[in-house]
């Protein structure tokens, strides 16, 4: 890669990272759901799936799925169920809050964290989202010289878009957290929920309808 292109790239690839997208809104949903763990896990799953995509977009992967219709639709509409899945689940924790009886001194405490379900939820959103590997497969290449290794500039590229993202998505998690009383109120919290279910069924129906 040209040393010249690469404060392109970080400018590019950091518009891309703080644009609300599905991964805002998991981190929104997994921080409101279990607190900063719960999205830094999320982001460290999300991230992690960069380096999928960067090596199928290296070993050629990507062009075979944009020019095979059937296996694109195919991996788009598993992303797309994938996303509309955790809206749905996020619906159920919505109709299934109840209304506490708070006694004097009372603070919330966060539940529901499971690190291995945030990794695996971040992992899978960022890895089954064919919008992110068309990207990388357009992208990518602009910024790859031909006389070096094709895998081992993707990676490179991609662990400078891991650590954008981990710092954006990790401050986007303590800002959440740091609202978690007021988020934590049975009320906020079917506020919260509803909406960023809806988000993420909108988001999954978008990408299954997308051409």
């Amino acid at each position: 890669m040209e040393i010249s292109f690469f404060p392109g790239y970080l400018i590019a690839i950091t518009l891309l990272t703080i644009t609300p997208g599905v991964d805002t809104m998991l981190i929104i949903r997994n921080t409101s759901r279990g607190g900063f763990r719960d999205g830094a896990f999320s982001s460290l799953g999300i991230c992690s799936g960069l380096f999928v995509h960067a090596g199928i977009s290296a070993v050629g992967i990507s062009v075979i799925l944009l020019h095979t219709a059937w296996a694109f639709m195919a991996f788009k509409l598993v992303g797309a169920c994938y996303l509309m899945w955790l809206g749905i689940n996020n619906w159920k924790e919505v109709l299934s809050i109840k209304q506490p009886i708070l006694k004097p001194g009372y603070v919330p405490v966060s539940t529901g964290f499971k690190p291995m379900s945030s990794l695996r939820e971040g992992f899978l959103s960022n890895v089954l989202n064919p919008k992110t590997a068309v990207f990388y497969m357009a992208f990518l290449p602009q910024f790859i010289t031909p006389s070096g290794s094709a895998l081992m500039q993707s990676l490179m590229l991609a662990g400078c878009h891991f650590m954008i993202a981990m710092i954006w998505q990790c401050f986007l998690a303590i800002t959440v957290n740091q609202a978690g009383k007021w988020l934590q109120k049975p009320r906020v919290s079917r506020i919260m929920g509803g909406v960023t279910g809806t988000v993420m069924i909108a988001f999954g129906l978008k990408l299954a309808v997308d051409r």
